[in-house]
């Protein structure tokens, strides 16, 4: 509710960015929560749903390249807001009404349903905190009396049941003491009006009074009664009220005592930025020193280069030079040939012989010029070919070792070991990264044992042959190209302590279908605490116990070491897990359900003399009670000094190991693959995984790991 309008400026300041529209980019006016918890105006809602239904009708139109929910939309009519927000409308019989949008908050679609606009609440908190930011960066604007004649006088008081703001006089005249109106609620000068009642936007006559835990959403004792809540836990407004405020107020407290401390780390992060920007051009000025180094030794070897080809063209060119003369001269030689002629007219003999022996040699020797040419120089410089494929493939590789490339890193959440590893990351630039390089090993304390590597396309990869009780260690690379990233930060997974052993749930022997729930796959069974449930615990008062009801794997055990794993639902009451023998399964399921209280029929973990009384020697069963997110470690007689927590958290998977040969069951959280409990168990006869429920309760196996997920995963 409104405060008294005596706020300062300083307790909003800095918060205008939590008060801006994702969508419009302006202070949110009537928003509403969307089912993603985020807030976006009314308005905008409107123009999303209004863009998006026209984009999906009119396609090619000018409005459906207006579709995305990060630009301001054009506001449309008033008559095309009047059919998107009737429930049910319909553009014509053959076109749904469009419900689902991106939120532009996160992303994620956001599905209305059939209500549409209609089953959103109005988030009238950040409304009251927007008025208090614009009436702060108003200041000393006034909110002026509605009821006063000309000129109105400023306010002073708002009515929260007339929705209207008054000044002093106008006030008293409206709110006269001894009537009804004088009980009316009011609170400094504010133009924020809201209802004082939160009604239910699925039932528009109840006002909201409860707090679904599992939609983390308010809703009326109708969505509880029949309503999509029917099965959900609820709590009241209230506790819910109380709890949410606690929360808020400590993290708010912590955020303050930390001021300091935030203060010092952003200073910090000034002078990282500062040295930042001094390494980073230093590193500049250091590479550009090594390329000019290059350039250089690349330009002395350019200038030898092509002196060396200079050289060896001016020398055949003069060759070819030389002998084109002397073919010029051939040319020449017709005048030759004429004085020849002449000579052969000589008829003294004397004469003609001292003059045609030396005209004689000169025609013989250019005759054999004609006879065989050959070039004096070769025209190819084939040998003065510069080879530099070896130094552009160095080039090529020439880079920083990260070049810039974002480090992948291991997603600890989707990455497990069961039958195999499975191993997720996550990398910045996945469509720019050519290919990964996984790299695990084991660690032994002895000695350092060296990384295998695996080229991965995907960003997953299941590693099988891993040794079982190990400890071993994965990270990743990135490669563009030859280009590498530096290695993720590694990852430390424990193997089981044995082989996994593969098994569903037998649904024929002793299964109850009336207060047992079995999937298809007949990996999860569920309990229905119905009527029947109820009707038999009502009998208790008279000494009537509500026993436990079993299922059991449908594969059982005769040798060897084998380890399984399962998870146990949060919202589960009483689930019982571990092993039992043929012959004891017998017992238990031909045993009368109303005969035998729980805390005599097995190993529970209870305070209970039985338990006490045999403890001791082997039994053909061992279980370990697990409910209301508690693990519970059964108690020893023998021992005097009881562990400091026998009532653990519950562990989101827990693990079963059963060494057959040895006659031993262990417990284990298979977060961080340690034993929480063991024991011996009779091994005489076959022993079975044995889980019981009673009350409300589920149990999921876990899937193994197999080459189908990571085909699947990279066929995705």
């Amino acid at each position: 509710m409104e405060g008294d309008g005596s706020d300062s400026p300083v307790t909003i300041k800095n918060i205008e960015r939590e008060l801006i529209c994702p969508a419009c980019k302006e202070l949110f006016t009537h928003p509403l929560i969307l089912p993603c918890q985020h807030s976006i105006c009314h308005k905008c809602v409107k123009e999303l749903l209004l863009t998006l239904d026209d984009s999906f009708n009119d396609v090619g139109s000018d409005n459906s390249n207006q579709s995305s929910p990060r630009l301001r939309l054009p506001s449309p009519s008033m008559d095309k807001i009047d059919r998107i927000n009737r429930p049910g409308w319909k553009r014509n019989s053959l076109t749904p009404r469009t419900t689902i949008f991106p939120c532009p908050g996160c992303e994620h679609d956001v599905d209305l349903g059939e209500r549409g606009i209609n089953g959103l609440f109005r988030n009238f908190t950040l409304e009251t905190i927007v008025e208090r930011y614009r009436q702060a960066a108003r200041a000393a604007t006034a909110i002026m009396c509605d009821l006063c004649k000309p000129p109105p006088q400023e306010s002073t008081k708002s009515c929260m049941d007339c929705s209207a703001s008054y000044c002093n006089e106008c006030f008293k005249i409206h709110h006269p003491w001894g009537t009804i109106k004088a009980q009316h609620e009011y609170v400094g000068p504010t133009t924020n009006f809201r209802p004082k009642i939160l009604m239910c936007p699925e039932h528009e006559t109840e006002r909201i009074n409860m707090y679904c835990e599992l939609c983390r959403r308010p809703v009326c004792h109708l969505c509880k009664l029949g309503g999509n809540h029917a099965n959900h836990r609820v709590t009241t407004m209230s506790s819910a009220y109380k709890t949410l405020k606690e929360k808020l107020s400590k993290d708010i407290d912590y955020l303050i005592g930390k001021e300091s401390q935030v203060k010092s780390q952003i200073s910090e992060l000034n002078l990282l930025m500062k040295e930042t920007e001094c390494n980073g051009e230093r590193a500049k000025e250091e590479a550009i020193t090594h390329f000019e180094k290059l350039f250089e030794i690349l330009e002395e070897r350019k200038s030898s280069v092509l002196k060396a080809i200079d050289s060896s063209k001016k020398l055949r060119l003069d060759k070819f030079q030389t002998q084109m003369e002397e073919y010029q001269g051939l040319l020449e030689n017709n005048g030759l040939v004429g004085y020849a002629q002449e000579v052969l007219k000589e008829t003294d003999q004397s004469c003609f012989v001292q003059t045609a022996k030396q005209l004689h040699l000169r025609i013989q020797k250019a005759t054999e010029s004609l006879k065989s040419f050959r070039p004096a120089a070769q025209t190819s410089f084939e040998d003065y070919v510069v080879n530099t494929s070896k130094q552009t493939e160095l080039l090529g590789e020439l880079s920083f070792f990260s070049s810039g490339i974002d480090v992948p890193e291991i997603n600890e959440e989707q990455s497990k070991v069961y039958n195999n590893a499975l191993i997720n990351w996550q990398h910045p630039e996945k469509d720019k990264a050519d290919s990964y390089v996984l790299e695990y090993r084991k660690i032994n304390r002895e000695d350092e044992m060296s990384w295998n590597e695996i080229e991965v396309c995907g960003t997953s990869k299941i590693i099988q042959d891993l040794e079982n009780s190990s400890t071993y260690a994965f990270r990743v690379r990135a490669y563009k190209g030859s280009i590498c990233s530096p290695c993720s930060r590694e990852l430390i997974l424990h193997t089981p302590p044995a082989p996994v052993f593969s098994f569903l749930f037998d649904e024929k022997c002793g299964y109850n279908n009336e207060h047992l729930l079995l999937n298809l796959k007949r990996d999860r069974v569920e309990s229905r605490a119905g009527f029947n449930l109820l009707l038999a615990a009502e009998r208790i008062q008279v000494g009537y116990y509500t026993s436990l009801d079993y299922i059991i794997g449908d594969t059982g055990i005769t040798k060897g070491k084998h380890f399984w794993a399962f998870r146990v639902e949060p919202y589960s009451y009483l689930v019982k897990v571990g092993v039992a023998s043929s012959d004891k399964l017998q017992e238990w399921l031909r045993s009368p359900r109303d005969a035998v209280s729980p805390r005599y029929e097995q190993d529970s973990g209870h305070d209970s003399g039985s338990e006490d009384a045999c403890f001791d020697s082997s039994q053909p069963f061992t279980l370990v009670t697990i409910g209301m997110k508690k693990f519970f470690i059964p108690k020893s007689p023998t021992s005097s000094n009881e562990p400091e927590n026998r009532v653990l958290p519950m562990p989101t998977s827990i693990g079963i190991f059963l060494d057959y040969d040895k006659g031993k069951v262990s417990f284990y959280d298979m977060d961080h693959m340690k034993c929480l409990y063991e024991r011996q168990v009779d091994c005489s006869h076959t022993l079975y995984p044995a889980f019981a429920l009673m009350g409300s309760g589920g149990i999921q196996l876990e899937e193994p790991i197999t080459a189908k997920y990571l085909e699947y995963q990279e066929d995705m």
